[in-house]
């Protein structure tokens, strides 16, 4: 058996533990959550005990999470999987994750695909454009720090509204819990700083869509997903958790891949 830790029992990791307690992914099982607010019937205090019952650990709880979690999971020859992508847009972080020694790195695609042929589409030629657009429902994107225009918009307002349009290590920094798609799409192909993104809340929107456009030598690709959002967290497409499980079984099976 695998034995699955999880960091973070929130919206994705309330759903990733209830599964693997149910034996949704055949050799696999969940060993401990670490959560300080979730009480769970396998909670533990403390990352130590969480390694100690661990082969793989998975981060579900957020950039700080992973600030705090990722390098010493690692380093204690633990398998990560890192959920929370966005948090790779800090360069430092990126580079501390990617040398630490040890355990295996596994960063999750989490609700959006496509990365084989864009990545083979790099090996063919440079890509020259990279885009994404992600499409929510207008009161998962409003912030606290947006022009009370565009606020008022989103909350009273009946068409959609873009209220990001920049680079990808923008958007990550910006929308923290929207922006994992991003950040995926980002290492998977031309960086963070060069990754178009556009955020736009759509008042009539009931699911998250991204459509992601990229053209270079090999050709011009265009792929479009289209999402529920999770019941718990609107910022977060339901099928990110099953994403994660998706991931875990792999792990378990490395000879069962799609190539």
């Amino acid at each position: 058996m695998l034995r699955v830790g999880l960091i973070g029992c929130g919206a994705i990791g309330s759903v990733v533990a209830r599964e693997l307690s149910q034996g949704a992914v055949h050799g696999v099982e969940l060993a401990a959550v670490l959560d300080p607010v979730v009480h769970h019937p396998l909670g533990v205090d403390d990352r130590e005990s969480l390694l100690s019952r661990s082969d793989v650990v998975v981060e579900a709880a957020g950039h700080s999470a992973l600030r705090e979690h990722g390098v010493a999971v690692r380093e204690a020859g633990t398998d990560l999987l890192v959920v929370s992508i966005g948090a790779l847009a800090d360069g430092d972080l990126e580079a501390r994750l990617r040398q630490a020694e040890g355990g295996r790195l596994f960063l999750c695609t989490g609700a959006i695909g496509g990365f084989d042929i864009l990545r083979a589409a790099m090996l063919f030629g440079p890509l020259e454009e990279v885009a994404i657009t992600s499409t929510k429902p207008a009161m998962a994107l409003s912030r606290p720090w947006m022009d009370e225009t565009i606020q008022d918009a989103l909350a009273q307002g009946t068409e959609p509204v873009t209220v990001f349009d920049g680079p990808a290590r923008e958007a990550c920094a910006l929308f923290p819990e929207s922006a994992n798609v991003t950040a995926t799409l980002s290492l998977a192909t031309v960086g963070f700083d060069h990754v178009r993104v556009q955020m736009v809340g759509d008042p009539a929107a009931t699911r998250v869509r991204h459509v992601v456009t990229a053209s270079g030598k090999a050709g011009t690709y265009e792929l479009s997903f289209e999402n529920a959002a999770s019941p718990d967290n609107p910022r977060t497409s339901a099928v990110t958790a099953y994403s994660v499980l998706r991931a875990v079984g792999d792990i378990r099976r490395p000879s069962v891949s799609f190539l």
